[in-house]
């Protein structure tokens, strides 16, 4: 059965919150390095306590086995499923959900089984099935690294925490009669209907408004226990197995017998046919006679006939009220406890919260002086970055000075080189008479010029020399002859001078021989 102190936890809806923690996350191991710790004595305790058919087989996992590798044909299940609420064989409604997500049984946390059989059982209670659309109306299922799968809604307060520690090694094997997937597969999520809202599941639940639902879910783990299991017919206990022939809610307030009641035999038989009808109506089932109900065995018309009933039905009613009672003082102070220990831990995570903050204010005072450092080493070094920029319009200037004098420079070069080209076409003739002087050809010009100039001058000067000395040797001999005479006779010739007739004979060298001649 389930826990009620923990169905009436008021933050027993986190645990994917404490999960997100990465100390246990660290911790948590994965479903292929665990061995099973369950062994044939606990199949003795789970058939006691969970009331398993006698016709289910299960299977003790040797120490190679896994729970995420059942041998073929079974399929395995954890000890925390059946005190989520988990009875076989599996509801058709539990097998529909697990068909459509394309998981296996062992893949449910305890938080998915016990919303989804607290879920099963609530709907049935008010006479309708829970299908996938409803479900996933109202939460969403997810997977983690590992493959587990856990329920999270945004708008549906669902309380549920496992107490139990050591669940991760409390599995075993049960033959899959009911076509279950076997071995772990990835979630399939759920599509979420839009044509189902709240106001349709107020509709099909029967609910009056919204804070009936959400307190029929904030406390559902009471529907996973053991009255309500065979009340809706999941769970089958030895002489009960008409439990899903009941009505729903058919239990009828108990009146306590008078004590100082008459003991006149008229009035004895009018209380006994009253206590046979309450009883009837009690264990009423449908188109059939008296049957067991939940909380009540049928009772005998003979033991009805007995004088101390009245007596008894007393002291059940005290005894049925005390336990009751204890139960509420017993949850009430459960609840205190807990109340105490989320106080401590409460505040211990607002001291750690605290510290964090200091932690993080330190730090946001070294960031705020570390961004003073850096603006000021950007305002730095923007103002150096305005000076080169000014250097820069300065270099820019310069060079556009510098090209304009460059053009300045090619315009005058331009003129000069049509100057220069100018020049030297006008000295182009002469640098080609040079060349031609320089050539061949050009010495023979020449040389046959020469040799004209020289036939030219042999022509024409040398004869009019031979000529010029031919005459003057004539004249010459003519005058030393006439000299002669002068010497020799002394008498004056006529038109010779005293210079002529006194002239220098030294260098007549032929004036002798003509001398030897006139004599």
């Amino acid at each position: 059965m389930g826990d009620p102190a923990f169905s009436k936890n008021p933050l027993g809806d986190r645990p994917a919150k404490r999960s997100e923690v990465p100390k246990r996350t660290q911790k948590a191991p994965k479903a292929d390095d665990v061995i099973s710790t369950v062994t044939e004595d606990s199949f003795i305790s789970f058939r006691k306590k969970f009331h398993f058919p006698n016709d289910l087989v299960m299977k003790v996992p040797a120490r190679t086995d896994r729970a995420c590798f059942p041998p073929p044909g079974y399929v395995t299940v954890y000890e925390f499923s059946l005190r989520a609420g988990l009875r076989f064989p599996p509801s058709f409604e539990l097998i529909n959900i697990l068909t459509i997500c394309g998981v296996c049984l062992s893949q449910f946390s305890y938080r998915v089984m016990s919303i989804v059989m607290g879920l099963i059982v609530l709907f049935r209670d008010r006479g309708v099935v829970l299908s996938s659309e409803c479900l996933s109306r109202m939460g969403r299922l997810f997977s983690d690294a590992q493959g587990r799968i856990s329920f999270r809604s945004k708008w549906l307060d669902i309380r549920t925490r496992d107490p139990s520690k050591g669940w991760i090694s409390n599995f075993f094997y049960v033959q899959n009669d009911w076509g279950l997937q076997e071995k772990w597969g990835k979630l399939k999520e759920l599509p979420v209907p839009l044509y189902i809202g709240a106001e349709d599941l107020l509709r099909i639940l029967k609910l009056p408004d919204l804070d009936a639902l959400h307190y029929e879910v904030r406390y559902l783990s009471r529907y996973i226990d053991e009255e309500y299991l065979f009340k809706v017919g999941l769970s089958t206990q030895a002489g009960r197995s008409h439990a899903q022939m009941l009505k729903k809610s058919a239990r009828v307030p108990e009146v306590v017998p008078q004590k100082n009641h008459s003991k006149r035999p008229g009035s004895e038989e009018g209380l006994q046919a009253s206590r046979k009808k309450r009883a009837d109506e009690i264990l009423t089932v449908v188109g059939k006679g008296p049957r067991a109900s939940p909380s009540k065995s049928y009772i005998p018309e003979d033991v009805l006939n007995h004088q101390c009933i009245g007596r008894r039905r007393a002291e059940e009613l005290y005894s049925d009220f005390k336990l009751e009672m204890t139960k509420t003082l017993n949850d009430w102070n459960k609840e205190f406890v807990k109340v105490k220990y989320l106080q401590g831990e409460y505040k211990k995570k607002y001291d750690s919260k605290v510290k964090e903050m200091k932690v993080v204010e330190d730090q946001l005072e070294g960031c705020r002086t570390e961004l003073a450092n850096k603006i000021t080493s950007v305002s730095s070094q923007n103002e150096w970055m305005d000076r080169l920029h000014i250097e820069l319009v300065e270099a820019q200037a310069t060079i556009k000075q510098q090209e304009k004098a460059q053009q300045v420079l090619e315009a005058e070069n331009e003129r000069l080189q049509s100057v220069l080209s100018e020049k030297e076409a006008q000295q182009l003739p002469s640098a080609v008479i040079e060349e031609f002087k320089k050539s061949y050809a050009f010495k023979i010009i020449i040389e046959d010029h020469i040799q004209e100039a020289r036939s030219h001058i042999y022509n024409v000067e040398v004869k009019a020399f031979e000529a010029e000395c031919a005459e003057d040797g004539f004249i010459r001999g003519f005058m030393k002859g006439v000299r002669i005479v002068h010497r020799k006779t002394g008498a004056e010739i006529e038109g010779l001078t005293p210079s002529q007739a006194s002239g220098d004979t030294s260098s007549d060298s032929g004036g002798e021989e003509l001398e030897s001649e006139l004599q």
